[in-house]
């Protein structure tokens, strides 16, 4: 479970990762984590998807024209030989609403769901707000706070990483680049 802080905080009714938690879509038993453990709330409420644009197509159908699917403000239907390959981001019906993300949007955002894909062969992260009960993250000393208190593994804030595994809380520890970081998952 990735916690990523980045940039300006956004405006609006959904978290379009600026201020997001994020985690792998193809574990179904991270919903029951992320509801109980970190957001603290009902097991049912489900998660969306961040998909990179080239491939919404191949994962999702109804996808609506326009902007709607970039807001997170729109649900599709997940094809029904996927569903099984993305359990933890699609709802009971088969559906998700799902987050289109493209180089134009967010470019460090699209590196890291690439980067994902390459390891992986999914496009996609499940995306839902930095918060756990209290209102979105707003400051670095909140997106702190809520790391610390949750059962987050990393923080991503700026280019650096930061985790509870390998710095044992001391934040004092320097950190790395997210490049380095991701060259050394390879």
């Amino acid at each position: 479970i990735v916690a990523w802080f980045q940039g300006a905080m956004e405006w609006g009714p959904r978290a379009l990762v600026n201020r997001s938690i994020l985690a792998d879509p193809r574990k179904e038993e991270i919903v029951k984590l992320l509801n109980h453990k970190v957001k603290h709330r009902e097991s049912f409420r489900p998660f969306c998807p961040s998909v990179l644009n080239t491939s919404v197509g191949k994962w999702f159908d109804d996808v609506p024209y326009g902007n709607a699917a970039f807001y997170m403000l729109a649900a599709c239907k997940v094809r029904p030989e996927k569903r099984n390959l993305i359990p933890a981001v699609t709802h009971i019906d088969g559906t998700s609403r799902i987050q289109i993300v493209s180089k134009e949007s967010n470019l460090k955002y699209y590196k890291l769901i690439s980067f994902f894909k390459s390891l992986t062969g999914v496009p996609i992260v499940l995306n839902t707000s930095f918060n756990d009960r209290e209102p979105i993250v707003c400051t670095p000393e909140d997106a702190i706070n809520t790391f610390i208190n949750t059962k987050i593994d990393y923080l991503v804030i700026g280019s650096f990483v930061v985790s509870k595994a390998e710095n044992q809380l001391n934040l004092k520890i320097p950190n790395i680049p997210l490049e380095q970081y991701f060259e050394r998952l390879r």
